[in-house]
């Protein structure tokens, strides 16, 4: 019986995690309906004023971006804001022949009069933190926006993001993402689907009422003097953005969100990037979480709500840990149920997944019908892309689970930054795309024999006890085999 005790033990406290989390969804989900009876009335500099406008520097951190260099120098050589408060720093770390193309481009752009410079360093230390930390100490700038290789903010970006820093509490302005590529595929649908309820729900939700929220690592501006006070950029986690993010407000600033200010991007297309980008994410919020727990549990500054919340921010990627012990040990928990009947009573603690789901489903419907409407028609999809979310979410749950732990035991790893490719529509092909990953991981194995895992779990079903089989988890087993064979075929069909 010790195997068995310790089997529902572990995969009760599972559940009563993932329960918690989705509670807290649904406290953002009020919070986030509640900031739209909200005005608001934050103090903002008058631009056409000449006295008030600020030096902006835009800085564009990049390494070997073949693909698209050209688009994103020429979309920011469009923003709209005077020539003699804004500096441009092409921060490039390259090592391969868009070194080359993008020195020809910056000067044909600095032929027009555009200021704007190719800042290099002998090194890749720290990567993108390091580079954004040796552009800070030439900018020129008050301010200091973001973006990444694959960003292509609208023309009035800094018109209406810039305002706002006239409040001087005021350390950062964060945008949400746009998806440029959001229709491309499952994949990319799925993406856009996560990043969505991220930048509504969970941003809106904790920074309308005063909870750490974080930049997001582009789309985004700084103050300089904010930057300097927290410390400055660090290399000692994967999400540079998400660690200087909480230093800052730990010193007590600010960081305002514009859900209204979307700044259009490229999505991943294939699932090697996408489990590159997934792996650093997560990995880079449990290295987090071991850096930043105590100081917020610590600080004196902050609310009881706000530590729950900044706490279960930083164990967000905790989650899919969670979810894959669920998951494993639900087969085992079928054939308890039904060997033990003494043991059933124990079983109710399933109702928390079941729970959970609902809040879930609940709170990404908000979400998703800001974007596409609420009507009958749109409510039908938004059950099929979120029970397809739902599953390929659970597929990627082992991959992501091995980054957690690697962040929790603190083994560290290179930053391996998402291949872009330039891919806007249906018809553009990723193919050929250099930067891709020719070998397999050893996880896609896994992956594969947990679809085979789940396959017996449904066949369990059938055949478990006495009276006919049990098929209280069938459903949650099918979406678990769809979502690991998805995964596992698409990374073997994609070869990479």
């Amino acid at each position: 019986m010790l195997l068995e005790t310790t089997i529902i033990v572990v995969y009760s406290i599972a559940l009563i995690l993932i329960f918690l989390y989705a509670l807290a969804q649904l406290n953002l989900l009020f919070n986030y309906l509640g900031s739209k009876n909200k005005e608001d009335n934050s103090p903002k500099y008058n631009l056409k004023n000449p006295d008030e406008i600020p030096y902006v520097t835009i800085q564009l951190p990049v390494y070997n971006e073949l693909y698209v260099m050209e688009r994103l120098l020429d979309n920011i050589a469009k923003i709209d804001y005077p020539e003699d408060k804004l500096e441009i720093q092409v921060l490039d770390d390259s090592t391969d022949e868009s070194f080359e193309k993008t020195k020809k481009h910056i000067a044909q752009l600095q032929s027009t009069g555009l200021n704007i410079q190719h800042v290099l360093r002998d090194n890749r230390k720290n990567f993108k933190a390091g580079a954004l930390k040796e552009g800070l100490k030439i900018a020129k700038g008050e301010f200091i926006a973001i973006f990444d290789a694959d960003f292509m903010p609208q023309k009035d970006w800094l018109l209406r993001t810039i305002p706002y820093f006239k409040d001087t509490e005021i350390g950062v302005v964060q945008t949400r993402w746009g998806h440029i590529n959001r229709d491309y595929s499952i994949l990319t649908k799925v993406q856009a689907f996560a990043l969505d309820a991220h930048f509504t729900l969970e941003q809106v939700g904790r920074n309308s009422k005063g909870h750490f929220i974080n930049f997001n690592g582009t789309a985004g501006v700084w103050r300089k003097e904010c930057i300097i006070d927290a410390g400055n950029w660090e290399g000692d986690t994967l999400t540079e953005d998400l660690d200087l993010s909480y230093r800052a407000q730990l010193k007590n600033w600010k960081f305002k969100y514009l859900e209204d200010v979307e700044t259009p991007a490229e999505l991943p297309v294939v699932i090697s990037a996408t489990r590159t980008q997934q792996f650093r994410w997560n990995k880079g919020g449990a290295e987090n979480f071991r850096k930043m727990m105590w100081k917020v549990l610590k600080n004196e500054n902050i609310s009881a709500k706000t530590k729950v919340h900044g706490l279960l921010h930083l164990l967000n990627s905790t989650m899919f840990l969670s979810i894959l012990t669920v998951a494993v040990l639900s087969i085992p928990m079928l054939y308890i149920k039904n060997e033990y009947a003494h043991l059933k009573m124990y079983f109710y603690v399933m109702g928390f997944f079941v729970i959970s789901t609902i809040i879930f489903f609940i709170c990404y419907w908000f979400m998703y019908k800001k974007t596409y409407g609420n009507s009958i028609k749109n409510f039908v999809q938004y059950i099929v892309m979120f029970f397809t979310f739902f599953s390929i979410a659970m597929g990627f749950s082992l991959q992501n689970s091995i980054a957690v732990l690697e962040g929790y035991v603190g083994k560290r790893s290179d930053f391996i930054r998402t291949p872009k490719f330039n891919i806007s529509n249906i018809t553009d092909s990723w193919k050929g795309n250099k930067y891709l990953r020719k070998k397999l991981s050893v996880n896609v194995i896994f992956e594969g024999l947990l679809m085979l895992y789940f396959a017996f779990g449904m066949y369990s079903a059938f055949i478990v006890g006495d009276q006919g089989g049990d098929f209280g988890l069938f459903p949650f087993h099918l979406m678990l085999f769809l979502g690991f064979g998805y995964v596992f075929f698409k990374s073997l069909s994609a070869k990479v």
